[in-house]
């Protein structure tokens, strides 16, 4: 009976580490970044810059999606944070506005996307500040 059950505690401890983790929340690993907002009330210079608070961010865990799968708002100083990922690929991005005169940008929202990577479960990885634009026109 003996043999039995540790033939049986063999094939869960096999069956649970051949299992990869894939992105994803379930990890220690983080992301944190900032969110800067340029405000033109003109084409060519910004009347006002600042860190921007209530701005959302979005995440999509892996490098070939296209449906995000969390997303957050900026603090009052521009702070973002995505906590509790494991190792592997994310996508992050927020949305700036198009300049309004410009017919590529149909929604007038331009998706900012940074491609990022966390080596290990417990990461913490800071991006560089996303600058957006804001059209006051």
């Amino acid at each position: 009976m003996n043999i039995k059950i540790l033939f049986s505690f063999f094939w869960v401890v096999l069956f649970f580490s051949s299992c990869e983790k894939t992105e994803g929340e379930g990890g220690q690993g983080s992301i944190t970044g900032k969110v800067w907002v340029d405000e033109y009330i003109t084409l060519n210079n910004p009347s006002a810059s600042y860190y921007a608070e209530e701005i959302r961010v979005y995440l999509i865990y892996g490098k070939d999606g296209t449906i995000f799968d969390d997303d957050t708002r900026t603090s009052f100083d521009g702070s973002f944070r995505f906590d509790h990922l494991r190792k592997g690929d994310y996508q992050v991005f927020a949305y700036s506005e198009c300049v309004p005169i410009d017919s590529s940008c149909p929604s007038g929202l331009d998706p900012i996307i940074r491609n990022v990577s966390l080596s290990k479960n417990d990461s913490e990885l800071t991006l560089e500040d996303f600058v957006l634009s804001d059209y006051k026109l």
